[in-house]
């Protein structure tokens, strides 16, 4: 019994969710320079995702972050900074998330239940309060490893698709704020190609809202 609920915790952690889908996700937004056109190809690939956003950048770029919504997207929290969560103790922990999660009701008009943490560690006192605030932590099970300055389409699409499966979850960046320059455009191009290669599986690209990830008891 034990094992099984690790099982079932770790699994939910990392993204797994329904095995006919996988979920799409962005980190790092809302940009005006590039999460427009991420919706817009995104729209044309009729795909929603979810974006995790930081509230710094939705409280700079409010309009962005309407848009996401108001084009039917489901926003999470990725925290009001980048600043990686080791470096905090609890009580800094906590005013992060809480302010970050008000800025997404704030703007959004939606209240998150989904949360992300800067680098994908998460700490105990980020469990805790992103739980006491309602929401279910979420990493990835595959990443394009878009950030870097090297990144391409291609190279996007590639590592992807090298642990992409059934009931998975993708990590991609719409913004370049703690990226390489102008590195979302390796992104914009691989997208395409990642959702024909999801498709290709027979699974449906979504939000992980429609992915059945299970929240995790307190």
């Amino acid at each position: 019994m034990i094992a099984n609920r690790w099982s079932e915790r770790r699994g939910a952690l990392s993204g797994l969710g329904d095995p006919g889908r996988v979920a799409i996700t962005f980190d790092d937004g809302p940009d005006p320079a590039s999460t427009p056109q991420v919706l817009a190809l995104l729209d044309d690939l009729d795909v929603r995702a979810t974006f995790f956003v930081l509230g710094a950048m939705l409280a700079r770029h409010p309009d962005v972050g309407r848009a996401l919504v108001a084009a039917g997207h489901e926003v999470g929290v990725h925290g009001w900074s980048h600043r990686p969560l080791p470096l905090r103790g609890p009580a800094s922990t906590r005013a992060d998330l809480a302010r970050a999660h008000a800025q997404v009701e704030a703007t959004c008009g939606v209240t998150p239940t989904r949360y992300r943490p800067p680098y994908g560690v998460l700490t105990r006192a980020a469990d805790r309060a992103a739980r006491d605030l309602g929401m279910t932590p979420v990493l990835w099970t595959t990443w394009g490893r878009d950030w870097r300055r090297r990144a391409t389409g291609a190279t996007v699409r590639a590592d992807v698709a090298r642990h992409l499966g059934a009931g998975g979850t993708v990590l991609l960046h719409d913004s370049d704020c703690t990226s390489a320059p102008a590195a979302w455009r390796s992104t914009l191009d691989a997208l395409p190609g990642i959702v024909a290669d999801v498709r290709a599986l027979g699974l449906v690209p979504g939000p992980l809202r429609d992915h059945g990830v299970a929240s995790v008891a307190r």
